[in-house]
This record gives structure tokens, C-alpha cells and sequence, in this order.
């Protein structure tokens, strides 16, 4: 896959991410309702975004850092591939949320979302792509080189998450504009769409991709 299409890989999952109820959108609708103005309900996406953009980056900076190591290379690729595919049969498997996501107070919104972007793997589901990114270690290269190699590797991951995080930011406020100024509260309730099957399947299908990528 060429880079122009990792890249769009990374917009359309933070689309796919922004869209999706369990990233936090209703919240934002919630807000805007229980104010009563339409500011509520993009002053709370900010803090959603905030928390969504670190666990992304927490997910995806190990990987970049390590894939410098040019005896490691392809090994790192293929695990990360395979903890992909793994987490998303655990998904598959188990849908539960953790309950302690359910005792976080409304006012902490933007430890809400790392820790619901954390346990849903969105920063997992990343790593394949962005590895993809990631410059290839080349031969018999001096330490110096490397390390800067390491440091480029660290500058794609942070820049991985941005554009996602951005992508998943529009999705997510269009979605709470449309259901706090036209749909209300009504649509929630007879329209809701559990995504955890899906979910837990585009886990597997990134997971398979990262590891095709890598052979």
C-alpha cells in the first residue's frame, strides 16, 4: 500500500472512530442539551478530542519507536498485525465494557475518552498503518543515524495521531450537531446502533492487514 493510501486509511478511521456512539458523541449532545445552546455541545468535543488524541499517541509511540530496529523490523510488524487481530476476536468475543469506564464523572470528559479509546483499541487499530509510515531501517547505518531514524519515526506517529484525532473530531461534531439540532434525544433512543460486532471486526480486518503489509 502506497503512502497516499495509508494516509486516507488514517482519515477514514477517524472518520469510522468519530462516528461511532462509544467515542463520546452522544456526550457531547447530552451537553448541549442539558445548557440549552449549541456552544455546550462543541465546547465538550474538545476535551473528547484532547483525550482520544493520547490514547492514540500512547498506542502508536512504542511501536514507532521500536520499528527502528532493523533485525526487528518485520518481526515488530507482524506482532503488531497479530495483537491487532487478537484484541479485535477479543472483542468479537467479549463486548462488555469495563465498568469502571462507567463510574467516571461527566466532568472528566477527557479522561473518559482515553480510557474508552484505550479499552476499545483505537490506538491499536492504528499501528499497522502507521508503521506503514514509518521509514524502513536501512543496512549498516551509523547509531547517530538510526537514532534519528527513531526520532523521525516518533514525529510520524505524533503526526498520525493529529490527522486522525482531526478527522475524528469532524466526524463526531457533525454526528452531535445533527442529533442535538434536528434528530433529539428520540433518535437515540429508537435509533441506536451497537457497533461492537463491527468494531470488534474492523479490529481483525486491520490486524490481517498489517501483517499482509509486513510479508
Amino acid at each position: 500500500m502506497n503512502t497516499g493510501a495509508l494516509w486516507l486509511t488514517v482519515v477514514a478511521l477517524g472518520l469510522y472512530h468519530g462516528l461511532n456512539p462509544a467515542m463520546g458523541w452522544p456526550l457531547a449532545v447530552a451537553n448541549g442539551m442539558t445548557e440549552r445552546r449549541a456552544a455546550a455541545v462543541f465546547a465538550t468535543m474538545l476535551p473528547l478530542g484532547g483525550g482520544h488524541f493520547l490514547a492514540i499517541a500512547v498506542a502508536l509511540a512504542p511501536f514507532a519507536w521500536l520499528g527502528w530496529y532493523l533485525e526487528w523490523h518485520r518481526a515488530i510488524r507482524i506482532g503488531a498485525g497479530l495483537a491487532v487481530l487478537m484484541f479485535g476476536v477479543f472483542k468479537l468475543v467479549r463486548r462488555r465494557h469495563p465498568r469502571m469506564l462507567a463510574r467516571i464523572a461527566p466532568t472528566r470528559l477527557a479522561w473518559w475518552s482515553f480510557l474508552m479509546a484505550t479499552a476499545h483499541g483505537a490506538g491499536l487499530m492504528l499501528v499497522p498503518f502507521m508503521l506503514g509510515l514509518c521509514a524502513a531501517p536501512v543496512p549498516g547505518h551509523h547509531p547517530a543515524v538510526m537514532a534519528s531514524l527513531a526520532q523521525t519515526n516518533l514525529r510520524t506517529a505524533m503526526l498520525v495521531a493529529i490527522v486522525h484525532t482531526v478527522a475524528t473530531l469532524l466526524a463526531g461534531i457533525v454526528m452531535a450537531w445533527i442529533v442535538y439540532r434536528y434528530l433529539g434525544l428520540r433518535f437515540l433512543r429508537q435509533a441506536w446502533l451497537n457497533l461492537d460486532a463491527v468494531w470488534g471486526l474492523s479490529l481483525v480486518l486491520a490486524g490481517a492487514a498489517g501483517i499482509a503489509f509486513s510479508m
